[in-house]
C-alpha cells in the first residue's frame, strides 16, 4: 500500500480546468471578454513555458470569486462542471485510479488550480484527498486572495511535506503522475514518477531519466468553446 499522487489538469482530465474556467466566465458574460480572454491566454502560455508568475496569476484568477456572491458562484460552477469538465473525464484515468484503489493505495490529487474549481472535479473521480491552492474565504465570501503558499512547482513539494506530517502516509513506494515540467520538483521526489501525455520538456526529461511515459487520452478533444 503506497501513496498514489495525481496532477489534475491535462493529466486526469483532457484539458486545463483553470484556463477553461476563465473561458467559461468570458462566454457567460461574467467578465469583460477583451481584457480577460487575452490575459487568460497569456497566463496559460506562460504556464506552459514554465515562466508563470503564480502570484500575478492568482490575483487575476481569484478576482471573479471576490466580485460575485458565493451562491451565484456555486451555480456557475455547477454549470461549468456539467458543460466543460464532464466531457473531459478520461476512462483510462478512471481505470488507473481503480487499479491503485484495488491495491489499497491512498490517492491524492495535487494541483496548482485553486480548490474552488478543482474540488468537485476530484470528487467526480472518487478521490478524497486534495492539495490545491486555497482561495481565502471570510464571512461567507471569497476575498480574491489566497491563503498559505500556492500549490505550484516547489510549492507542491512543501504542501505535500506538510500533509505527510499530519498523516500516516510516507513517500515509500510513492507514485506521481503528471503531464507538466512544472511538476519536476515533485516528480523527482517520489519513488515512481510517471509522465502522462507529457509536454515537450517533461517528455525529454522522462526519456533521459528512463521514467515511464504513458497516455490517458481516449480520443477526446479539448473543448474550448461553450454555449450559454
Amino acid at each position: 500500500m503506497s501513496l498514489a499522487i495525481f496532477d489534475l489538469d491535462n493529466t486526469l482530465i483532457a484539458d486545463d480546468s483553470d484556463y477553461l474556467w476563465g473561458q467559461f466566465l468570458v462566454t457567460q458574460g461574467i467578465v469583460d471578454k477583451d481584457c480577460y480572454e487575452s490575459a487568460n491566454a497569456k497566463f496559460y502560455n506562460d504556464y506552459k513555458q514554465g515562466t508563470l508568475n503564480i502570484i500575478e496569476f492568482l490575483n487575476f484568477s481569484l478576482k471573479p470569486l471576490a466580485d460575485n456572491k458565493t451562491d451565484q458562484l456555486y451555480r456557475w460552477r455547477e454549470k461549468f462542471i456539467e458543460v466543460a469538465i464532464k466531457p473531459l473525464l478520461l476512462k483510462p484515468a478512471q481505470q488507473l485510479i481503480a487499479k491503485h484503489k484495488k491495491k489499497g493505495d491512498t490517492l491524492l490529487v495535487i494541483t496548482a488550480t485553486n480548490r474552488f474549481i478543482t474540488e468537485p472535479i476530484v470528487q467526480l473521480y472518487g478521490i478524497d484527498n486534495l492539495l490545491a491552492t486555497a482561495p481565502e474565504f471570510v464571512d461567507g465570501r471569497y476575498t480574491g486572495r489566497f491563503t498559505g503558499i500556492p500549490c505550484f512547482q516547489e510549492g507542491k513539494v512543501k504542501l505535500l511535506e506538510e500533509w505527510l506530517q499530519s498523516s500516516t502516509e510516507t513517500l515509500q513506494g510513492s507514485w506521481f503522475y503528471s503531464d507538466s515540467h512544472n511538476d519536476l520538483p515533485l516528480l523527482k521526489l517520489v519513488d515512481n514518477p510517471v509522465a502522462v501525455d507529457p509536454d515537450e520538456k517533461l517528455n525529454q526529461f522522462a526519456k533521459e531519466s528512463k521514467w515511464p511515459v504513458i497516455s490517458l487520452r481516449n480520443g477526446i478533444c479539448p473543448m474550448h468553446h461553450f454555449h450559454k
